[in-house]
């Protein structure tokens, strides 16, 4: 109880949070790892055991530009996931209801495009990416398609074992390819 009344205190995840739900094809797990740069050490720990990254950016203004700087936390996610050998990826732009206007397309296209552009460097495949614009606060695109996204006509991934493509977080997490043992 004192860790969660910490972490709202702070507005920060700090000790590893699971969260269990089944797709149409998947029983998941959720595993929200610390963000804060003080318990990456936590963060390392939830990722190593993770067969797909949900890499979360936020699109509000000055958000964004804060996390792809070049000691930024999204930049340090991703590079994580991929050092940690987490091959899938998912990039949820959060907060897209934040915006200047609110649901930008404008916004999400460019945060598409630096977000792209950065994990192709580290070793990523962008075209294997979905990218899903999301507000977790109002539930847009989580589970169900938004009416405040009409602009947005899904995402679609490429890959050698095959495509896949939809409109939600939802959709995103249940086209991930099925995990090898290892």
């Amino acid at each position: 109880l004192d860790k969660l009344k910490a972490e709202r205190e702070r507005g920060i995840t700090i000790d590893i949070a699971l969260w269990k739900f089944e797709t149409v094809k998947f029983y998941i797990t959720i595993i929200d790892a610390p963000g804060h740069r003080d318990f990456i050490k936590n963060m390392i720990t939830g990722t190593s055991q993770a067969d797909c990254a949900v890499l979360i950016v936020a699109a509000g203004v000055g958000e964004f530009e804060a996390g792809i700087s070049k000691e930024g936390q999204t930049r340090e996610h991703a590079l994580l996931a991929y050092t940690l050998g987490v091959k899938q990826l998912i990039i949820g732009i959060n907060k897209i209801d934040c915006t200047v206007p609110a649901y930008s397309e404008a916004r999400y296209q460019e945060i598409v495009k630096e977000v792209s552009g950065y994990i192709k460097k580290i070793g990523y495949n962008p075209k294997a990416v979905a990218f899903v614009p999301i507000s977790g606060y109002h539930g847009d695109n989580m589970l169900e398609e938004s009416k405040n996204l009409s602009w947005f006509k899904g995402w679609c991934v490429e890959r050698k074992e095959g495509n896949g493509s939809g409109k939600t977080l939802y959709d995103a997490l249940d086209s991930i390819l099925v995990p090898t043992s290892q």
